[in-house]
């Protein structure tokens, strides 16, 4: 009987992560979900996949902010399954702020969070998956790591970042069966993106329904929110062998706004 492939997803407690988490365990996959919830928030829906999908899971509630965490949370995926397989870099914060207010701590933790970490996880999957011979890294990036926007400087930098890293670790693993790749989405509605409507309302003086009018969904010609449900099924489409000969690319799933 052929081992079940394990994924490890950070930032999988919610929103993109938990739905390409889901999608994975559908595909057949052992996962590995982390967020920072209290372990008896999460053990319903660890659960729930289980029974639905038939597959193992594991909540691990590493600091993602500490190099020591993502390389525990990694090597206890390995240890638990016996190989981290695929790797989905997806946790990540934003602030948004004008550049002389913004806060330094806000812009460490930003590219600590959003790019960093995915530097520490994917140093630490990479020797295992060459040794196999098969890996897939999965990145999701944003429309903000092609295109960017005001106010959102360390979010902008942290995503351009995190493209460029995706093409680098693509060059660096392709003749190893290895594939890497960024998603770009543009605004799904996540608690993320939810949290981010405040601020920007008062950052622009305009009112909450203007900002998702105007600004979220001005950005995007479908003036549809991007669904969780598309990008895993994107994610879950490059860990396929179709996709074996897609590695380095930064793709976007944003309703057509960085056609413009």
């Amino acid at each position: 009987m052929t081992q079940k492939k394990t994924a490890v997803i950070t930032g999988s407690s919610s929103g993109i992560g938990l739905g390409i988490a889901r999608g994975l365990a559908r595909a057949g996959m052992n996962i590995v979900l982390n967020g920072i919830e209290p372990e008896e928030q999460i053990e319903p829906i660890r659960h729930a996949i289980e029974a639905e999908y038939g597959v193992k899971s594991r909540y691990d509630r590493a600091n993602l902010m500490d190099p020591a965490g993502v390389r525990a949370l990694m090597a206890g995926a390995d240890e638990r399954f016996g190989s981290v397989d695929v790797l989905v870099n997806n946790a990540g914060i934003q602030f948004v702020s004008p550049v002389e207010d913004f806060p330094d701590d806000k812009w460490q933790a930003i590219l600590n969070l959003n790019l960093s970490a995915a530097f520490y996880a994917t140093k630490a999957a990479v020797p295992g998956m060459k040794a196999r011979g098969w890996g897939r890294i999965i990145n999701i990036a944003s429309a903000h790591g092609l295109v960017a926007s005001p106010f959102k400087s360390a979010y902008v930098a942290a995503k351009h970042g995190l493209v460029g890293f995706t093409k680098t670790i693509a060059l660096e693993t392709a003749e190893h069966g290895i594939t890497v790749n960024a998603i770009c989405p543009g605004y799904v509605l996540t608690p993320l993106v939810e949290k981010q409507i405040p601020d920007t309302a008062k950052a622009r003086g305009i009112s909450e329904a203007e900002v998702i009018r105007d600004v979220l969904l001005a950005a995007q010609p479908t003036r549809k929110f991007v669904t969780v449900e598309e990008l895993a099924a994107l994610a879950v489409f490059l860990t396929t062998e179709a996709a074996a000969s897609i590695t380095g690319t930064a793709l976007p799933v944003d309703g057509g706004w960085t056609a413009h």
